[in-house]
């Protein structure tokens, strides 16, 4: 069975609008674990956009299933992960002015940096991943840089498949190449995951892939929890007006 990992960035996002401290990025962890969720996965940017150092911390204290923490492969943000401990770290590339990861990291050009970051991680009993796109030669680098596990980029396919169509040559081709890269991750013996832009309708086609541990999935699972959950805060809301008027 394929585990799931619920990326609960976008809860925070909500809640650094106001900066009031709601909604809870605890909360929403504890609600995700008791639906069913394998593991959370936080990315603690580097200008902190929503989450913020002490979410880390608070979530390593609570949570009963997984932690994974996202970051860059900078200095600052190692010392929060060496410190904090979570179960697992997902190396990603990071720009400033990006709205969400483009595009995964690159391994290959990279390796001396890479490789000095995820042997202090390992040292200190916490897996490694590396997210990468579907390119057989940036898996094999995050074999080379002793990664425990590559968490395979997905946006590319998920565009195609929303622009285009499950059917189009463009989709099956970017299927086809997620799926040889697959096959080269398990060939290296390393933990296969993947992740971004995965929704209700593209993740089928990536569950038939073989050899699939892990999914990370946040938007699309925030996105249709603000409808999901909408009435009945509505409709709390309206009930306590009522009776207090």
């Amino acid at each position: 069975m394929i585990k799931l990992g619920v990326n609960i960035d976008h809860i925070a996002t909500f809640r650094q609008a106001r900066g009031e401290g709601v909604p809870s990025i605890i909360e929403a962890a504890l609600v995700c674990e008791k639906a069913g969720a394998d593991g959370i996965t936080v990315h603690l940017r580097e200008d902190r956009r929503h989450i913020q150092d002490y979410d880390v911390y608070s979530l390593r204290e609570v949570l009963k299933t997984k932690l994974n923490l996202e970051m860059a492969a900078t200095e600052e943000i190692l010392s929060v992960a060496l410190d904090a401990k979570p179960d697992s770290v997902c190396m990603v590339p990071e720009k400033r002015e990006e709205l969400t990861t483009e595009g995964g990291l690159d391994v290959k050009n990279n390796k001396k940096n890479i490789s000095s970051i995820a042997s202090k991680l390992k040292k200190a009993g916490i897996a490694v991943s590396i997210f990468v796109n579907a390119d057989l030669e940036q898996v094999a680098a995050c074999s080379e840089v002793g990664a425990d596990a590559v968490e395979l980029h997905t946006g590319k396919y998920s565009l195609l498949f929303r622009e285009s169509g499950a059917s189009s040559s463009e989709c099956k081709d970017e299927l086809k190449r997620i799926a040889e890269a697959s096959k080269e991750a398990s060939k290296r013996k390393l933990i296969l995951n993947a992740g971004h832009g995965l929704d209700y309708e593209n993740v089928g086609q990536i569950c038939k892939i073989r050899g699939m541990n892990e999914f990370n999935i946040g938007f699309s699972i925030i996105s249709k929890a603000i409808f999901n959950g909408l009435q009945k805060a509505v409709f709390d809301m309206k009930s306590l007006i009522e009776k207090n008027s």
